[in-house]
């Protein structure tokens, strides 16, 4: 099933260039689309073959339990999930990552993922019942169950990537 997005224009350009002047180039309510780089959110997102649609969001739109982009004041880009919002701040968590965690204001968010391309084309909405089963179970495991399933995906993306 492929999903209409109202993206009214089309631009291509290059993700640095993308990302350093998102918030400037892209209007809240407009989406794009951006490759997935690192294994933090790993198994849901794959490092390298997935691609997220990514809707700016005004600083007003509920966010909690979303996966959401934002920008560190090391002027990173991070794609992690909001597990809480106190007041202005905002607490994300990597799906990968079992320890850490990362706060931003609220002003800091720059946008949702709104679906994820596979690298065989197909597109998943993030709000269909199916995504949210896999977030739920994903979410639910025992660290330890978590841990172990990491460690092997990590090595299989590493090792997969040196054979190409």
């Amino acid at each position: 099933m492929r999903l209409r997005h109202d993206c009214r224009t089309k631009q291509y350009m290059k993700q640095e260039r993308l990302l350093n002047n998102i918030e400037n180039l892209v209007d809240v309510g407009d989406c794009f689309v951006l490759r997935v780089l690192g294994y933090s959110m790993l198994p849901l997102l794959g490092h390298g073959g997935d691609k997220i649609v990514v809707r700016r969001i005004g600083p007003t739109q509920d966010i909690m339990h979303r996966i959401a982009m934002f920008r560190t004041p090391q002027n990173k880009i991070i794609v992690h999930r909001v597990i809480a919002v106190q007041g202005d701040e905002v607490v994300l968590q990597g799906d990968g990552n079992l320890y850490e965690v990362e706060r931003c204001s609220r002003a800091e968010i720059v946008g949702v993922v709104e679906s994820v391309r596979r690298r065989g084309g197909r597109e998943i909405s993030c709000t269909t019942k199916k995504w949210q089963r896999r977030e739920r179970l994903w979410l639910s495991q025992p660290l330890f169950v978590r841990r172990c399933v990491l460690a092997i995906l990590r090595r299989w993306f590493v090792l997969k990537n040196k054979i190409r």
